[in-house]
């Protein structure tokens, strides 16, 4: 078994599934800065590590607080939002408070799936783990995937990690004291992913900034860095190379040799601190505060499957989440475990969330990691998108909700949508040809036709195949 996975741990909940180990201590100093970088603002930043609202004290947002933790202000005084849904970490933690056992067992049954015939199983985690995350006061979670015994093959278990994150330092601060700040915390969240086995581990799109595509303002362009000597790859390469673990990790790219273009792109670094390749985000939003055109374009990548110590992993950035194609691109191209690091809020695109990673897994039958980041960024000026709302400071919430979803259509529950996290899934991949073989979706695929299809859609000429009523 994996180093450190499977010792003892308590917390289990009462209805099977494992609490989160989070509490609502702030951090010393000493536990919160190893660089010394934070330490310095200690005098005029008040911090905590999974603060959802790192921001200018002096700056309010305007978006609907009431939609998320149902209470509305009073006295007239700032509405405080705690990222929770009415009061609870994640729609699993509602459901378990409100429905008896027996009606519980259904809704998850029908919500989540059944993984060989139940429920998707939980892990214990380690016990120094567990601790480091209550002290961060960040939600912890651990699951496991099985697959049914085969005679001719051995299980083939991976052990991935999905990581999300908020910002800690408001978005006034220094360019170079935000960035460190994040790989700060992020070195520690990589840490006790490796102390837990971990061997694939995928971080949040844009990780090491806010995520300041909204304001649409070109300073921020100067988070963007070179893939091999940038400061968060030298320390994302650093901690690869230290657990013997392969890393996601999606940041901007800084492209020196075609005009120092700048990209969103994932990086995957293999486990000796290698940069295995990249992929560019396909699909680029142009909706509400997705203001991403003003930064980067469409990738040039493709659809590449990365071939690990590990797994085959293929990395779909955000957007692409909401098209099939690309889900199946990687699919075609091999892939065994398909990423999604992604920053979305909750107003428009929470009741996808939920479907979308978990309709690409049984589509084209492999696990999928989704990944959201998590809390409420606020920027000094106030910015609009052209969607007829108000001027405003703020993006909205990132919900977090992270989850993994299995080819055989069962998921994991969701990390909170209010508090930085870790998910630990252990998995094994003979399940993917079992799915195939069972459901035969890749077998009875008509890729022939589509392909005729799409060939004819693209040209300009192109005409609908539409059989019109006669009698119309």
């Amino acid at each position: 078994m994996v180093r450190g996975l499977l010792r003892p741990k308590p917390g289990i909940g009462r209805k099977g599934g494992l609490q989160s180990t989070s509490d609502s201590r702030l951090l010393s100093t000493a536990m919160r800065d190893t660089s010394g970088v934070l330490r310095s603002l200690q005098a005029t930043t008040p911090m905590k590590f999974g603060v959802l609202n790192a921001l200018p004290k002096e700056v309010s947002g305007t978006h609907d607080y009431t939609a998320t933790n149902g209470a509305a202000p009073t006295n007239g005084a700032a509405p405080v939002d705690d990222g929770s849904l009415a009061g609870h970490e994640s729609l699993e933690a509602l459901l378990e408070k409100y429905l008896p056992e027996k009606e519980l067992e259904q809704a998850i049954r029908v919500l989540h799936g059944y993984n060989q015939g139940k429920r998707v199983g939980t892990l214990p985690i380690d016990e120094n783990v567990a601790s480091t995350a209550a002290a961060l006061d960040m939600d912890l979670k651990a699951y496991q995937f099985t697959a049914a015994e085969e005679e001719m093959r051995e299980p083939r278990t991976v052990v991935m990690g999905l990581v999300q994150n908020s910002i800690d330092v408001p978005t006034t601060e220094p360019f170079k004291v935000q960035k460190q700040s994040l790989i700060d915390k992020i070195e520690k969240i990589c840490d006790m992913a490796g102390e837990s086995g971990v061997q694939i581990l995928c971080l949040q799109e844009a990780w090491n900034m806010p995520f300041a595509f909204c304001t649409r303002e070109k300073r921020w362009c100067e988070f963007a860095e070179d893939l091999e000597t940038g400061a968060s790859m030298l320390k994302i390469k650093e901690l690869a190379k230290k657990w013997d673990m392969v890393i996601v990790t999606t940041i901007l790219e800084r492209d020196d040799v075609h005009s120092s273009t700048v990209w969103n792109t994932a990086v995957v670094v293999g486990h000796n601190g290698n940069v295995i390749g990249k992929h560019r985000k396909n699909h680029i939003p142009r909706v509400n505060d997705f203001n991403e055109s003003t930064y980067y374009m469409e990738g040039n990548t493709g659809h590449p499957v990365f071939e690990t110590k590990y797994a085959k992993i293929g990395v779909n950035i955000c957007y692409g989440r909401h098209h099939t194609l690309n889900w199946m691109g990687f699919g075609l191209n091999g892939a065994e475990i398909v990423f999604n690091p992604s920053a979305t809020v909750g107003e428009l695109s929470e009741p996808m969330w939920a479907i979308e990673a978990r309709n690409a897994a049984i589509n084209n039958t492999y696990f999928v990691g989704a990944i959201n980041r998590v809390g409420t960024e606020t920027f000094e000026n106030e910015f609009t998108s052209g969607d007829e709302k108000p001027a405003h400071h703020d993006f909205g919430h990132f919900y977090g909700s992270s989850y993994v979803a299995s080819p055989d259509a069962s998921r994991t529950p969701a990390l909170a949508r209010n508090k930085d996290g870790l998910m630990i899934v252990e998995c094994d991949l003979n399940i993917i040809q079992q799915v195939r073989d069972r459901w035969g979706i890749q077998m009875t695929g008509r890729h022939d036709m589509y392909a005729k299809l799409l060939a004819r859609y693209i040209q300009h000429d192109f005409e609908p195949q539409i059989i019109r009523d006669p009698q119309l």
